[in-house]
């Protein structure tokens, strides 16, 4: 459909490769609206010091200069103010700033095809009480009314956070004076978010059991002190139960690795009473296949 464009190095080196192989290369500038999304400061990614997009004063001037490039057709303005948003305000104050700069534009004759006003709606992990899809949808068409721009919108994680969880075997109890830890088989490497940002993750034994709930740091095997999935959980568990680690649908797989030589998990989707194998579980020999000894 079209590039978005992140900076104005990058709308040169674009317009240079178009020229190389003789075509027109359809453009939108991703406009930082200096908005703060209210979320963590890893996934807030619309304010002045964020590496994203082009700073709002900036992207007038910019977008004439594209206007001006031999190989290049300015089609859209697109903009993303962060992930996991639990309120509407953020939302509208970056849509009113984008607007402003549309009219700006369709002023000096620089009529847009599209507004694509990213994503970033939260899901619920723990007690947030992100804005229903109707109310952000309803937020959006007022900010739009009497306007005939295609809309672009980029749900992201509302579309599947909930959809998925992370199993994972408890290996061991190791029972100690201050903390008390349950080892399982998944790590940091399966589901990054809880060591990357702190996020929380409900986690909840999948037997029913009538055993204590002590409290637990649910942890994985990897070389880390950071390697944890939850803290302080309580949980009524033994060796060899199964754990579900909730919400693990959006960000679990897509930032998974293979830190400590870990293969990744199998991926199952259920349907109905339907189960298919969609992802197989890697192996450590697949891991090793690419390497070579030289001798």
């Amino acid at each position: 459909m079209c590039f978005n464009v992140e900076s104005a190095a990058e709308m040169e080196r674009l317009n240079g490769v178009a020229g190389e192989i003789g075509i027109i290369a359809p453009v939108s500038l991703r406009v930082n609206p200096d908005v703060d999304a209210k979320t963590h400061p890893y996934i807030s990614t619309g304010l002045k010091q964020s590496k994203f997009g082009i700073a709002y004063d900036r992207a007038l001037p910019l977008y004439r200069q594209a206007a001006g490039m031999a190989h290049l057709r300015v089609t859209g303005i697109d903009c993303h103010i962060g992930s996991q948003i639990t309120e509407v305000s953020p939302f509208i104050a970056a849509a009113e700033k984008v607007l402003a700069l549309v009219d700006q534009l369709a002023a000096e004759e620089i009529v847009l095809d599209h507004i694509d006003f990213g994503g970033g709606l939260g899901i619920c992990y723990d007690n947030e009480t992100p804005p229903a899809i109707t109310n952000y949808a309803h937020a959006l068409l007022a900010a739009l009314r009497g306007r005939s721009t295609r809309l672009i919108v980029e749900p992201g994680r509302i579309l599947v956070g909930n959809a998925g969880v992370l199993l994972t075997r408890v290996e061991y109890l190791k029972h100690g004076e201050e903390k008390n830890f349950a080892i399982v088989d998944a790590a940091m490497n399966d589901l990054m978010r809880p060591a990357l940002y702190d996020a929380f993750h409900t986690i909840r034994p999948v037997q029913k059991s009538a055993m204590p709930t002590p409290e637990y740091e649910v942890v994985g095997p990897v070389c880390e002190s950071g390697d944890f999935l939850g803290h302080a959980r309580q949980l009524g568990v033994a060796a060899g139960d199964v754990l579900a680690v909730m919400s693990a649908g959006a960000y679990g797989m897509s930032m998974s690795s293979n830190y400590n030589t870990r293969p990744r998990a199998v991926e199952v989707m259920v349907d109905g009473k339907a189960v298919h194998l969609i992802r197989a579980r890697e192996t450590v020999a697949q891991l090793y296949a690419d390497e070579k000894i030289i001798r």
